[in-house]
């Protein structure tokens, strides 16, 4: 071999690996709705979810509060005495399912 002919073989070589990185990235973009082998690479970066804060511990008010409400959408019909007997039941389940010990 020539050394003309060795000098055209490195010539081509940084031009190979600039089509070969060509087609990596561009592997990419496809459109067809399936990912390609580098879409990872290009995707941008999903931000961590915030924790969620600890649900803070069953009150009797905030029981009370919860339960007016659900009166209020299913037995809004209802007088205030028959309610209030409502509301009092489901306060006391409240409170016993958060005294429960969890398991």
């Amino acid at each position: 071999m020539t050394a003309s002919k060795s000098r055209n073989k490195f010539r081509s070589l940084p031009a190979l690996a600039l089509l070969v990185a060509a087609a990596a990235l561009l592997a990419g973009c496809e459109t067809d709705g399936t990912p390609g082998p580098f879409a990872a690479l290009s995707a941008p970066a999903k931000p961590a979810e915030p924790a969620k804060p600890p649900e803070p511990p069953m009150t009797r008010s905030r029981a009370a509060s919860e339960c007016w409400m659900g009166t209020e959408k299913g037995s809004a019909a209802a007088n205030l005495d028959k309610r209030a007997d409502i509301v009092n039941k489901c306060i006391d389940d409240k409170m016993k399912t958060a005294a429960a010990p969890k398991s």
